[in-house]
């Protein structure tokens, strides 16, 4: 499966970041952009919805809000918690049309937000933290704890048959034709092939052979890493959980691809690893006798 973002030209300035004075001077560089991020996670774009809409910074550098995404052919890119003035878009909408490069500046500009919009207080002793490193670190005044943007892996699979069919699920609440392959988040304690294993398990009562991983993509909603795996079922049997899987079976491509077509099922969002996933096992990626 092709990589998150391989194309993405964004350097994410590890080395520089490091220094204050560095970061300010990059507030007032020539060819600084800003985006805003409001409080649904939404980005400002254009109004059709189809690119990224950005500002020149103003007024002084804040530390505090100002947050450093990092670089494009050397022009430094910052985000900011704000109503965005003007049209903005959900990254479910952004992330199917955007370049790789803008797909990346997005993801980065909304999960670093929402960090921060949590991350006032040390959680170790209570006082109030400081943003450092252009926004990839906050310290706390009190016990100097340092504390980086959290991320909850997720896991995601495409189960296979021994016919090579993909078991698409129902998610309680979705709409009446929405499908995907089934997900979860990884528990304390566990690594993620056991986390594979169980949620397929406790979801749809399949039990699984062989699994493998192929491949990952950063989710901000709030804060998810989504890795992706391949798996084979033991047996076709298919027992939905009932309470978050309502209904879930094996489909072949000819079926998925009939039934997309006359609208009787709707896949994941072009966005979405999910997609990528299906897409994938539609182009056969995954055929062959299992590991």
């Amino acid at each position: 499966m092709e990589p998150w973002v391989p194309q993405s030209a964004l350097d994410r300035l590890l080395a520089e970041r490091v220094d204050p004075a560095w970061v300010a001077a990059q507030w007032v560089a020539p060819g600084a952009r800003v985006i805003g991020v409001d409080d649904r996670s939404n980005v400002s774009s254009s109004p059709e919805g189809d690119a990224l809409r950005w500002i020149t910074p103003g007024g002084d550098f804040d530390p505090e809000h100002h947050f450093l995404i990092g670089a494009v052919d050397g022009e430094p890119w910052f985000a900011v918690a704000a109503t965005p003035q003007g049209p903005a878009a959900s990254l479910r909408t952004l992330g199917g049309v955007l370049p790789e490069t803008e797909v990346d500046i997005a993801m980065s500009a909304v999960a670093l937000v929402n960090w921060h919009r949590e991350g006032g207080f040390c959680s170790g002793c209570g006082a109030a933290t400081d943003v450092r490193e252009g926004g990839h670190t906050r310290v706390c005044t009190g016990c100097a704890s340092q504390w980086f943007p959290r991320m909850d892996p997720a896991v995601i699979v495409a189960v296979l048959d021994e016919e090579g069919r993909l078991l698409l699920g129902h998610r309680a609440g979705w709409e009446d034709d929405r499908v995907s392959i089934l997900a979860g988040f990884v528990e304390a304690g566990e690594s993620l092939e056991q986390a594979v294993h169980r949620e397929i398990l406790e979801e749809s009562a399949v039990a699984l052979t062989s699994l493998r991983y192929v491949g990952s993509q950063p989710w901000p909603f709030p804060r998810s890493l989504m890795l992706g795996f391949v798996a084979h079922a033991r047996g076709q049997q298919v027992v939905p959980d009932g309470e978050e899987i309502e209904w879930a079976r094996f489909y072949s491509r000819e079926e998925v691809d009939q039934q997309e077509a006359s609208g009787e099922l709707t896949l994941p969002m072009r966005s979405s690893i999910a997609s990528r996933i299906i897409t994938a096992w539609r182009e056969g990626a995954f055929d062959g006798p299992a590991d």
